[in-house]
């Protein structure tokens, strides 16, 4: 078998026109969430201050922590570790709204906290990044030899989500009507295009990806019980209402790996570590969280 540490010198191979793919349709994700969205929903947000921060310490704080020391107790190759500080750098995924209704969670708090989570990780993700990566000597390493230009990774985040998000909650302002024939449009096909997306990256690498997923596997697993474990404690700990324990379970569990593959194949020329763990990441937080929801759709 393969050694694991291959992975820090592989590349997988992307052309320009994949990568403007995934792009578009992670924008095109993004506006379909903010349909949902309106400036009244972050009116939600200082109503209820203490789901709301207890969600943003979750997700953007707890979850990163934890992610450094699973990485410190597995030790895995250097651009594998770069692949979890990244995911557990990124906002909520875009299905976490569809499952916390689904779970019957608060469904206000989840739509509120995406749409404030995905306009923080303009600045929050490449920061937190470059943070807990640095604090960890084999990424560090690794990180300075790629010379990351964090300019322009704020920037690409801002293009595929903020913009997205924007004129979302603009067309439920002035076309809520239209909005709201869109979104039924948008959301079913949002797991359609994530899907085309992950087939997408790994059609030209398959046999890359089923050398080396049995390997990572398992850490996958680990990470994705830490993230949906800091949501579900963060709740239980700090005594919130079931629903709110659920939506916070969840927003923190599903994480936008879509926009952690955008920024790997954009500024780490698809280093291969990182773009597995990633990948499998998306794959694995709907087969989680769906598993979840179903369980907690009839516990009221």
């Amino acid at each position: 078998m393969n050694s694991i540490t291959e992975l820090d010198s592989i590349q997988l191979n992307f052309s320009p026109g994949d990568l403007l793919f995934l792009n578009l349709a992670l924008a095109l994700i993004m506006y379909g969430v903010a349909l949902d969205l309106r400036f009244e929903d972050f009116k939600y947000l200082a109503k209820n201050p203490k789901s709301f921060f207890l969600g943003v310490f979750s997700q953007f704080i707890l979850l990163p922590f934890l992610t450094w020391v699973l990485v410190l107790v597995i030790s895995p190759p250097p651009s594998v570790a770069l692949g979890m500080f990244l995911v557990a750098a990124c906002p909520g995924g875009n299905v976490s709204n569809f499952l916390s209704n689904f779970a019957k969670g608060n469904t206000a708090l989840s739509v509120s906290l995406t749409g404030f989570s995905s306009i923080l990780s303009i600045i929050s993700t490449p920061l937190n990044f470059a943070l807990w990566a640095s604090f960890y000597a084999p990424t560090a390493n690794l990180l300075q030899e790629i010379q990351l230009d964090y300019k322009d990774a704020f920037f690409t985040v801002a293009l595929i989500l903020g913009i997205p998000l924007i004129l979302g909650i603009l067309t439920h302002q002035k076309l809520p009507l239209f909005a709201e024939k869109a979104a039924k449009i948008l959301k079913p096909i949002s797991l359609v295009i994530f899907s085309a997306f992950i087939i997408l990256a790994f059609a030209g690498n398959f046999d890359l990806f089923l050398t080396y997923i049995s390997l990572i596997f398992l850490w996958v697993l680990a990470h994705n019980f830490i993230a949906l474990g800091s949501g579900f404690l963060t709740g239980k700990v700090f005594g919130l209402p079931l629903a709110d324990v659920k939506t916070l379970t969840i927003e923190t569990g599903i994480q936008n790996s879509g926009l952690g593959l955008v920024l790997i194949f954009t500024y780490f020329n698809g280093l291969g570590g990182m773009a597995i763990i990633t990948a499998f990441w998306g794959i694995w937080h709907l087969i989680s969280g769906m598993a979840i929801a179903s369980i907690w759709k009839n516990k009221e």
